[in-house]
């Protein structure tokens, strides 16, 4: 059975955080909604739709198709160039090597989840991924986490999610795992930790450093 290593992947494995907050506010612009930026970022980590309903209440079918479509469009003039934050190939790697089972659970799917592995490079050390293809709802819901887990065959008291947003430390709560939250997405210590991180560290690079105090010690 095993441990599982549960990763979101935007904001906390490949710097793209800020990336979603510039193409999504030129979606909305183009659609004639002006949105603050700083609303945009707090809402990172939410699947597209939640993202627009949260940001803009509300919206029919066909205006929703359409944002999406264009925060694609612009998203995608990046995906040759998304740049991985530091040790983020290394650190998936040596909790392979130290028996973890490393899944990735992200929003993302399709051509963009491609291009995030590519940046990320650890393919060898990846043991499933579960993409917004394979959930009816989203994180704050513990689905994506759940289905993560299913994938592995571990029980939740035997994993650890590792997350940037409050939306992934309140997705992995309700699923029942550990928490551990990065500050690589801009949010606050305190709003990871009331969210449910049990620890914080600055990026993928300081919890390698800081592995073996860590939720994810080899003998954890």
């Amino acid at each position: 059975m095993g441990r599982a290593a549960v990763f979101d992947v935007d904001g906390t494995l490949v710097d793209t955080n800020h990336l979603h907050v510039t193409t999504w506010w030129e979606a909305f612009r183009q659609a004639g909604h002006q949105v603050p930026m700083h609303a945009i970022h707090r809402s990172v980590g939410l699947g597209s739709e939640d993202l627009i309903a949260h940001l803009l209440g509300g919206r029919d079918r066909d205006e929703i198709e359409k944002l999406v479509a264009a925060h694609e469009a612009l998203y995608g003039t990046f995906f040759d160039r998304l740049p991985p934050l530091r040790d983020a190939g290394r650190l998936l790697r040596r909790l392979d090597h130290d028996g973890w089972n490393v899944v990735l659970a992200t929003s993302a799917s399709g051509r963009e989840l491609s291009a995030l592995r590519r940046a990320i490079g650890a393919d060898d050390a990846i043991a499933a991924t579960a993409s917004s293809d394979d959930v009816q709802t989203g994180k704050p819901a513990p689905e994506p986490v759940e289905h993560a887990l299913e994938l592995v065959g571990v029980p939740p008291e035997s994993a650890v999610f590792v997350g940037d947003t409050v939306w992934d430390m309140k997705a992995g709560t309700r699923a029942g795992v550990t928490c551990v939250g990065l500050l690589s997405g801009g949010i606050p210590v305190a709003d990871l930790r009331e969210a449910g991180a049990r620890a914080v560290y600055r990026d993928p690079a300081h919890l390698l450093a800081m592995l073996g105090d860590s939720p994810l010690a080899p003998d954890a």
